[in-house]
């Protein structure tokens, strides 16, 4: 290979082997794919969580780390069809604990699911289900502690806990909270090309 060619090759071999690790290895419970990290736009990582040199500040919502299975897919407007949050595994019985500080603003029955909701100031809240709970709208909670009990029935292939995260009037991936979904960025290799 001449050495601009093989220069290049080198450069771009971490991006396009490098693997993301386990936290980045979903699998979808009907099948189908869906977006992975790399494909997340710059407009979906806008929370103080995906800023340069932040860090994720937010607790996974079950205990062990669950397994993902969907992921983050908005619609490309409001109104069409998406999916708005990541919907995680869980084992019968498993409680669900606030990743972050905040207020229950909503406790109650959506369509046909009992959902919970937590105001964490700052325009943030995330959005549960289905979740059984026995915390009243005004409860304050604290980082990991428990505000429910998931239940079956988001999911029809399997059990999964759907976790939808809004800022202001927009859902962003909810991950971002949880894992560093920065991009990775190749520095230039020191001496003459």
């Amino acid at each position: 290979m001449k050495p601009p060619v093989l220069l290049a090759a080198l450069l771009l071999l971490p991006a396009s082997v490098a693997s993301p690790g386990p936290a980045f290895q979903y699998t979808a419970a009907d099948g189908q794919p869906f977006r992975t990290p790399s494909t997340i736009t710059r407009e979906e990582r806008t929370t103080a969580a995906a800023g340069v040199g932040a860090r994720p500040s937010w607790r996974w919502p079950l205990s062990p780390r669950p397994r993902v299975l969907r992921g983050f897919d908005p619609p490309p407007k409001p109104w069409l069809s998406g999916h708005r949050g990541v919907d995680l595994d869980f084992a019968a019985g498993s409680q669900v604990v606030s990743p972050a500080a905040g207020t229950v603003s909503f406790v109650g029955v959506v369509v046909d699911r009992p959902v919970i909701t937590i105001d964490h100031g700052g325009g943030l809240r995330s959005s549960f289900e289905p979740v059984d709970s026995t915390l009243v709208a005004g409860s304050t909670v604290a980082a990991g502690q428990v505000i429910g009990t998931a239940i079956p029935g988001h999911c029809p292939a399997a059990q999964c806990l759907h976790w939808g995260v809004r800022e202001g009037e927009d859902y962003v991936n909810p991950l971002q909270f949880v894992l560093d979904l920065r991009p990775s960025i190749l520095l230039p290799l020191p001496g003459p090309p």
